[in-house]
């Protein structure tokens, strides 16, 4: 049976059902469509095409970061405070209910929260164009590193060059700090996102 949340995200335009099977275009945005958003809130999944999952558990909060077809998904949560932080496209369906922050990508930028309850959100990001051929070494560099420890993702090339998009995240999770540094390739445009997030308590 197909629940009413689903139902609504069909009407949205969100996902398409076929046998039972939910998809969510699995197109990555063109880099100046992307948008970085923080929700006080829990989104649902089915919102989302998860590529990669990994979830952390501490005695004072848990988290759960993954990779989507347009970037990331963090979902933070201490106690009655939530934090979901979005990089997706600007037309992708979110409700904008307890939307707290949300930013075009444009250069660099930052930007921080705190919460009723102490808790402090940070966030830096950048949106780095650089020569095809360096762009091709840092995604070969990527693929090589066997020294990484965070998620890697490679996505199929859009037809336009070679090369597909790749996804790269790095987690250090401390008892009381969550630093999440996350690298999204666009390779018909020579670009890099890098961001850096921070979830501390008090």
């Amino acid at each position: 049976m197909v629940s009413l949340q689903l139902l609504h995200a069909k009407q949205l335009g969100v996902i398409a059902v076929n046998r039972g099977v939910f998809h969510v275009p699995a197109v990555r945005p063109k880099i100046a469509e992307l948008v970085f958003q923080l929700y006080g809130r829990p989104l649902h999944p089915v919102l989302f095409e998860v590529h990669q999952t990994r979830t952390i558990e501490r005695s004072k909060y848990r988290a759960k970061v993954q990779i989507t077809s347009a970037g990331h998904l963090i979902s933070w949560q201490h106690d009655e405070t939530y934090f979901t932080e979005v990089a997706a496209a600007a037309n992708h369906p979110l409700p904008e209910n307890n939307r707290l922050l949300s930013h075009r990508l444009r250069g660099s930028q930052s930007d921080s929260i705190q919460s009723d309850s102490g808790v402090r959100y940070q966030v830096n990001f950048q949106l780095e164009s650089i020569a095809p051929e360096v762009f091709w070494s840092f995604q070969q560099k990527l693929i090589k590193d066997e020294s990484r420890k965070g998620m890697l993702h490679s996505f199929d090339s859009s037809g336009r060059v070679a090369m597909g998009a790749m996804s790269y995240i790095n987690i250090d999770s401390r008892e009381k700090n969550l630093l999440v540094q996350c690298f999204h390739t666009f390779p018909d445009d020579s670009a890099i996102v890098k961001s850096e997030s921070r979830f501390l308590l008090p």
